[in-house]
């Protein structure tokens, strides 16, 4: 657990789990849920998966940035997209797999690319969240 919690996000599902509604208190998510076609419903509203890869994207891409500055590496142009899988584990349940690609421009090396790639990883929250958890792969595409 953290020395200090800085800031905590509440957001509260109702209905039917996948098939239902999140909201959080500041109002700022206030969506339909529904489980994707591709896993039998019927699809039209976002889903948990979408909702964990944007803030994963996001938090990375944070990481990314500010880790980049401390390792002497300038970013000028990027992009961070993640894929977030689910699919049947074995046993029972279902399990996520995560794939981030990072889009590196403005005349990066590929070394300083993957350098920078790596420190984000061992500091992004979500990263840490998900380490020894799910399979996260990491590609780096250098413009």
């Amino acid at each position: 657990m953290p020395e200090k919690i800085v800031y905590t996000a509440s957001v509260t599902s109702t209905g039917d789990g996948r098939n239902g509604h999140v909201r959080s208190t500041d109002g700022l998510i206030d969506t339909d849920v529904r489980t994707p076609q591709e896993m039998g419903g019927e699809g039209g509203a976002t889903n948990p998966e979408q909702l964990f890869a944007a803030g994963y994207a996001a938090c990375f891409h944070s990481a990314l940035k500010a880790t980049s500055k401390q390792h002497g590496v300038e970013i000028v142009d990027s992009a961070v997209t993640a894929d977030v899988g689910i699919g049947p584990k074995e046993g029972g349940g279902f399990e996520l797999a995560v794939t981030l690609n990072v889009e590196l421009g403005g005349g990066i090396s590929e070394e300083d690319a993957q350098r920078a790639v790596k420190a984000a990883h061992e500091v992004c929250p979500y990263s840490d969240a998900t380490r020894g958890n799910i399979e996260v792969t990491l590609n780096v595409d250098v413009a």
